[in-house]
């Protein structure tokens, strides 16, 4: 399913002398039109890649009794079965079936490789912790003066809760943007992180023609999809979030309309408590499958 050779190719990209831009700009607006193209006449959805999100040593993201990387996992497998149930002719890969640890260029690499036609990333949304320090007394200074006693604490929200769905942006991977901080965190986790993404810098004008072209053939699509996904989770009684465009790692090389979806909250314990639920996991999947199905329906119709 993986092959090792073609993601190295993916994710060293080379960069092209400026004599090349026009050429390759021209190839690519070509393969754009015709990628478009095959959106609206012939294409049928054969292969989606579902992503659980994190796993292994990346899952440091947790509620008060479930992480992060076991209900993204939990949900994809159970998505996988659904389509697979429903949408008979549809092939499901996934990134991960276990609990291990998948570079975010590899994840990317497996849809790319296996010409998929889809890529969902599921994911739980998270508070960041809030620093805060209160004032529990005074002391005498040497010159006579009071001195406030502080005592430190760290603390999330528990309150903030909803679904929201993002598709690849143009702006760069260490963008200090708490969703993005966030879902390229596993980068540095990652042997040789710095040649798997330092080489592939958009504010680079000649990396910019490539990417912006790569994105634009599927960002309509990926657009399109997010959508479904938010209407599917608002019409279950969900709180909209809305579909956002972020510069996500593992969104960034896609060849094909992609997304990543926030599930819930797993700092909310409300939400974490859902997620985890029979009744809450049978409607988010069904919330999934019900957006791919519209997406499938609006495309080959």
């Amino acid at each position: 399913m993986f092959n090792p050779k073609r993601s190295k190719l993916m994710k060293n990209m080379p960069l092209l002398r400026p004599n090349a831009i026009l050429i390759v700009f021209i190839s690519l607006i070509l393969a754009t039109t015709t990628s478009y193209q095959a959106f609206t006449q012939e294409y049928k959805i054969k292969t989606i890649v579902l992503d659980a999100g994190h796993g292994g040593r990346d899952g440091s993201t947790r509620g008060a009794y479930s992480t992060e990387k076991d209900v993204a996992l939990k949900t994809a497998l159970r998505l996988g079965a659904a389509i697979e149930a429903n949408m008979k002719d549809v092939k499901v890969i996934y990134t991960r079936s276990t609990d291990v640890f998948v570079p975010l260029y590899e994840r990317i690499a497996i849809a790319n490789n296996a010409k998929a036609d889809l890529f969902i990333s599921i994911h739980c949304n998270d508070m960041p912790v809030i620093r805060s320090s209160t004032v529990t007394g005074y002391r005498k200074g040497r010159n006579g003066k009071r001195i406030p006693i502080t005592e430190t604490s760290y603390r999330k929200s528990t309150s903030t809760r909803g679904v929201e769905t993002f598709v690849s942006g143009m702006g760069r991977i260490n963008e200090q943007d708490e969703v993005i901080k966030r879902e390229n965190a596993a980068i540095f986790l990652e042997d040789n992180y710095k040649e798997n993404y330092e080489g592939f810098d958009p504010n680079n004008a000649e990396n910019y023609i490539i990417l912006s072209l790569m994105k634009n053939t599927f960002r309509t699509q990926s657009l399109k999809l997010a959508k479904l996904v938010q209407d599917e989770y608002v019409n279950v009684g969900r709180v909209n979030r809305g579909v956002q465009e972020k510069s996500l790692a593992v969104l960034a090389r896609a060849g094909m309309p992609a997304i990543l979806t926030e599930i819930g909250f797993i700092s909310n314990p409300e939400e974490e408590d859902y997620m985890n639920s029979e009744a809450g996991q049978a409607e988010i999947t069904s919330c999934l499958l019900k957006a791919i199905q519209s997406y499938q329906h609006k495309i080959e119709g």
